[in-house]
């Protein structure tokens, strides 16, 4: 599928296709190796989240937070 193409859908057909695009990978993430500084870097909030044991907030308290903002 070309960019021309893609234009021709809807702004809803593609972020339906986004959509479809990225379960399809989150499906099949077991295949992705991390690299040395992604595995660092969980390693270091895992070492952060069991010093503190802080879960942190839901992510919807997070966004009626920042829409309070706007």
């Amino acid at each position: 599928m070309n960019t021309s193409t893609l234009r021709n859908l809807s702004v809803e057909q593609r972020i339906h296709l986004v959509e479809e695009l990225w379960d399809s990978i989150a499906a099949d993430q077991g295949v992705l190796a991390l690299s040395n500084a992604q595995r660092q870097e969980l390693d270091r909030r895992l070492d952060a989240y069991e010093l503190d044991r802080n879960p942190g907030r839901p992510a919807d308290d997070v966004v009626a937070d920042i829409r309070t903002r706007l």
